[in-house]
């Protein structure tokens, strides 16, 4: 496989028999294009639900999303993954594909989707977990001191204003906010591990198209019965997650994170939640106060020690 820039498609890498040489500046430069890309997941899906119902949006972006990565395969005609390939398709499938948009999208039915993004940060720490469990990365200590302490001042950031306010709990899609953050820090480890052979764009069209053939019909199940009523935004919203959240951001997410490791391009995740934030505060109007602006300060920190620990891992 060569190192030619995924953007262009005809000449992306069709996923030769080695796996590329190790690129820490190139890994994160793709990386934070793929984490701008996906900072508009949640803000935009949220624009979405006011209109769409949440079963519907989930299943829908990935049938659109798959019929063009059948397009794309066809065209670009990569190497074809192998049966020992499968399993680990399907799991970036469950994971990224269905797992983490249906689930984080039933969540933000109860949580404004600031409550929801803060859950983000902890992305890194699910993807270090996993990759190392699958993808044979083996940072050191410093690397999960720093990606801990990251993740510890996000999640002071969420609970903060419960506490003060003399309670603590939790709403109703926390739950189901940590188990999308812990399926799709899965599903990125297992398609860094995958993008080594088969290719940082490929991996993900094999996946949408292995989820295709039960995502279209689901789809086509649950669309909107009265479909001239639902506002514009809402369908801009499903264009955005099929085409920039379940393809693109994955091209050069999974590049990023071949190139450059799991453990190291992955904690430029923490940067995600306040991306996201702004994007929020200008699309849905929701404030960004200082508590944000100094813990990102924080996140900031923890990635470039993070960072600077796992490549001398």
């Amino acid at each position: 496989m060569t190192d030619t820039a995924i953007p262009t498609m005809p000449t992306a890498p069709l996923a030769g028999s080695l796996a590329p040489a190790r690129r820490p500046a190139a890994g994160l430069i793709y990386g934070l294009i793929g984490v701008v890309i996906f900072s508009g997941s949640l803000p935009v899906t949220k624009i979405g639900l006011n209109g769409l119902d949440a079963s519907f949006l989930s299943l829908a972006r990935a049938a659109l999303a798959g019929v063009v990565a059948l397009g794309l395969l066809a065209l670009a005609r990569p190497r074809r993954p192998s049966a020992r390939d499968v399993p680990g398709l399907a799991v970036v499938a469950l994971g990224a594909v269905i797992g983490f948009p249906l689930l984080s999208a039933l969540a933000m039915r109860w949580m404004p989707s600031t409550h929801a993004i803060v859950f983000s940060g902890l992305l890194p720490i699910s993807t270090a977990v996993f990759g190392a469990l699958r993808g044979g990365d083996r940072p050191r200590a410093p690397f999960w001191i720093f990606s801990c302490v990251g993740a510890i001042a996000i999640a002071t950031y969420a609970l903060a204003p419960a506490i003060l306010a003399g309670g603590f709990h939790l709403a109703p899609g926390d739950g189901l906010m940590i188990l999308a953050i812990a399926v799709c820090g899965l599903a990125y480890a297992e398609g860094a591990r995958l993008s080594r052979h088969l290719g940082g764009w490929p991996v993900i069209c094999w996946a949408l198209v292995l989820s295709l053939p039960l995502m279209a019909p689901l789809a086509w199940a649950t669309f909107p019965a009265d479909w001239r009523a639902v506002p514009l935004p809402a369908w801009g919203a499903l264009a955005y997650v099929t085409v920039f959240s379940m393809l693109l951001g994955f091209f050069f997410w999974y590049h990023g994170l071949s190139l450059g490791g799991t453990a190291a391009v992955g904690q430029v995740q923490l940067l995600q939640p306040f991306c996201s934030f702004g994007l929020a505060a200008m699309l849905l109007g929701e404030p960004v106060g200082p508590a944000v602006l100094g813990t990102a300060l924080v996140v900031v920190l923890c990635v470039a020690g993070a960072r600077r620990a796992a490549r001398r891992g």
